[in-house]
């Protein structure tokens, strides 16, 4: 069973559809009690960083969600709970503090003559690490979907599992050990999308 965290994300139904889709046995957890023994946890969020802090905090999920990373099984945040697995935010002068399980900040797109901020829309992954078992059967060059106008600069580039170019160069997704992470949208990017979340669920059974 896959516990997906209801913080009220809004993109929390369209990941819980796309996981099913792929067979996965999907449980909405709106209290850290109800992730039990879930074999995987998905973050999923839209919006602002920290909307979902305080949100994920006020019911108690935030610890939790360090809790379940501790434990070994897999995890996935997808946007901003890519994000929130950082340090800290320059987003609106945020001032919550992340997860903290890489050191880094998320930061904002350089402004630049006709790049449209917001990121909307379809772009390439180059797959950097090509052992990441999230990517299996996904070409490098592939296209998937990103709505943001900031991302995480990680500090140990090593956990670097995709990279992305949108007037900046970005880590669109990150591995390390249990935990995988994407900026890019995989419940909107189709095809793609679904053989990584299809991916994510097969890990979660091994």
């Amino acid at each position: 069973m896959i516990a997906l965290l209801d913080y009220g994300s809004g993109n929390l139904r369209s990941v819980h559809k796309s996981l099913l889709k792929v067979g996965a046995d999907v449980r909405l957890v709106q209290r850290p009690e109800e992730i039990g023994d879930a074999s995987g946890l998905v973050l999923p969020g839209v919006g602002a960083f920290d909307d979902c802090i305080h949100a994920l905090r006020h019911q108690g999920l935030l610890e939790a969600a360090r809790e379940f990373i501790r434990t070994g099984k897999p995890f996935l945040g997808i946007c901003v709970g890519y994000q929130a697995l950082f340090d800290k935010s320059e987003e609106f002068n945020s001032c919550a503090a992340g997860l903290g399980v890489f050191q880094g900040n998320v930061v904002r797109f350089t402004q630049r003559p006709g790049l449209k901020i917001p990121q909307i829309g379809w772009n390439q992954l180059d797959i950097v690490k090509t052992d990441c078992p999230l990517y299996r059967g996904i070409a490098s060059g592939s296209y998937v979907y990103f709505v943001h106008s900031f991302y995480p600069q990680p500090v140990d580039a090593s956990i670097v599992a995709t990279r992305t170019d949108y007037g900046d160069t970005f880590a669109s997704s990150v591995w390390h050990d249990n935990v995988f992470a994407t900026q890019f949208h995989p419940e909107k990017s189709q095809k793609v999308g679904l053989q990584l979340l299809k991916n994510f669920v097969d890990l979660t059974r091994s």
